[in-house]
């Protein structure tokens, strides 16, 4: 004997349908989600790179209210030099 078929609209026809549906589902929201994880990471790369690039940039600047200073002191040397004369 064997066991009849169910017919097409039974329940665990309806049931294999609904696992197959959830199964595809739920690999198209692992391969987003992998997609996500990788431009994460990515974007956290390029982040550092940058960070690494403005520190380097922030090391290189000149010290500008320094040389104001200087510049000021060397003007107060002359002015006080040209008085003198």
């Amino acid at each position: 004997m064997t066991t009849p078929e169910p017919p097409p609209d039974s329940a665990a026809v309806a049931l294999e349908r609904l696992r197959a549906t959830v199964e595809v589902g739920f690999a198209r929201l692992d391969g987003a989600l992998a997609l996500l994880v990788q431009r994460s990471n990515q974007t956290e790369a390029r982040l550092d790179d940058l960070e690494n690039r403005v520190d380097e940039l922030e090391d290189r600047r000149w010290p500008l209210p320094s040389i104001g200073a200087l510049v000021g002191l060397v003007g107060l040397m002359l002015a006080a030099l040209a008085q003198l004369r």
